[in-house]
């Protein structure tokens, strides 16, 4: 039998009350031992920090709705996910988490119930990084298509993501005017000094060490984030001979 020990190996939470525990209805009985899984309080931890479990079962829900937005699931997107799966978190993982998305896949997501489930639960760093890495799996084929964009706009708003968090992560998948200074959260009017204060407000708030209560595997994906707002800088600095 299999055991999902990556993804819901322990401190699965309140993910398993409200529409995602509704959602993971499939786990409950025969198909998970229960030794293997830990329910743990209704709240993340006395600092209200996600568990990497309640981390990966919300990513996974929301992967599922972003990549039902077209109204159709082709073969070929489910094999660029899987194999994001599997530079990201390791052969083993991407073979659970696939498992666990076609089933999600079969079921119609509220999706405004589970962010709303996700925002009032999870910390601040950690669903900014679920913004992150649903642009990133949406660049898994190479394209990212229009309905996946307002999906993914849409659940930016449902999870509470603040315009310029959100337009930052955005502008690194998905250039757009002045995308560089969109990373920073500034305008290409801003001086000098201010796009250096603004740089080291961005490099602390994309610090790999805000997520690392989610574990190596996780973080190991925030690195990317952290480096997108350092190759914006380091432009900008060229751009403007800034020493």
């Amino acid at each position: 039998m299999r055991r999902f020990g990556k993804w819901i190996g322990g401190g699965l939470g309140w993910v398993m009350g409200g529409p995602i525990g509704g959602l993971l209805g499939f786990l409950v009985g025969s198909i998970v031992d229960s030794t293997t899984i830990k329910i743990s309080s209704p709240y993340t931890s006395s600092d209200m920090r996600t568990t990497p479990a309640a981390f990966g079962v919300s990513l996974l829900v929301l992967i599922a709705a972003v990549m039902k937005a077209d109204g159709k699931v082709l073969k070929s997107e489910l094999d660029y996910v899987k194999q994001f799966f599997v530079r990201q978190f390791g052969r083993d993982s991407a073979a659970e988490a696939t498992m666990m998305l076609r089933d999600l896949l079969k079921q119609e997501i509220p999706m405004c119930d589970v962010c709303t489930q996700i925002s009032r639960n999870m910390d601040y760093s950690s669903r900014l990084q679920l913004l992150h890495l649903l642009y990133n799996v949406s660049l898994a084929d190479g394209t990212i298509h229009q309905s996946e964009i307002q999906t993914i706009d849409m659940i930016a708003g449902y999870l509470g993501i603040s315009t310029s968090d959100f337009m930052s992560i955005k502008n690194m998948f998905v250039p757009e005017t002045d995308s560089l200074y969109k990373i920073l959260e500034i305008d290409r009017s801003a001086t000098d000094d201010e796009v250096k204060k603004a740089y080291r407000k961005m490099a602390m708030k994309y610090h790999p060490d805000k997520v690392s209560h989610l574990g190596e595997e996780f973080k190991k994906t925030a690195k990317e984030k952290f480096r997108k707002v350092n190759e914006a800088y380091d432009k900008i600095k060229k751009e403007r001979n800034m020493v």
